[in-house]
């Protein structure tokens, strides 16, 4: 399929499962705690400065938000988990939207990819390991992406994905793509990952 990933239009946002889009075009999902780094990474991959709002306030972001690729391709921003300071009935709501994505969601076959974030300076938190292992259970196709390596040097950086790889996912076929918005490191491995999946 030719995408020309420049050409993005109207960004949709989606509040409530009743709002899902009903369309067969395909689906690339992005997933990871708050301040992970999921609009830079969107920012990145499409060659924009603030498509995707970066904030600075992890945890701001409740909705669901579909980028609309050459009106080919939707790239699914789902809302940020485990921030500790929401208020109890924001944290269930939050997390219903993104369980109702993957059960309730019309266009589910749609989903191709989804793009697991997380930190490679602090590694798989509790909940990104609650939610890859969940993708397993569901047979939901995956990568994990480690962001923020420009705040590593090389051996840290390859220090902190050797103990990542080891310590979570040793023995599995799960490949961990190092990115950085900083120095776009990554983004070519990624999008390969998105096509092959499209």
């Amino acid at each position: 399929m030719k995408i020309n990933i420049n050409n993005v239009g109207a960004v949709m946002s989606v509040g409530a499962s009743h709002q899902f889009p009903r369309d067969p075009r395909p689906e690339i999902a992005l997933s990871g705690r708050s301040n992970v780094g999921k609009s830079s990474l969107i920012n990145t991959l499409l060659g924009r400065k603030s498509l995707a709002r970066v904030s600075s306030a992890p945890g701001k972001t409740i909705t669901i938000n579909y980028y609309d690729i050459d009106k080919k391709l939707f790239l699914v921003d789902l809302p940020g988990y485990g921030y500790a300071k929401r208020s109890k009935d924001s944290k269930v709501v939050w997390s219903t939207l993104t369980q109702d994505f993957f059960i309730k969601n019309p266009s589910h076959d749609a989903l191709k990819l989804v793009i697991q974030l997380i930190d490679v300076r602090t590694g798989p938190t509790d909940d990104d390991i609650m939610m890859i292992n969940w993708m397993i259970d569901m047979n939901c196709p995956f990568i994990v992406v480690a962001t923020k390596t420009d705040k590593l040097s090389k051996k840290q950086l390859a220090d902190a994905l050797e103990h990542i790889h080891n310590e979570y996912f040793l023995g599995t076929d799960i490949e961990i793509i190092p990115f950085s918005s900083v120095t776009r490191d990554g983004k070519d491995e990624v999008w390969k990952k998105i096509f092959e999946k499209i």
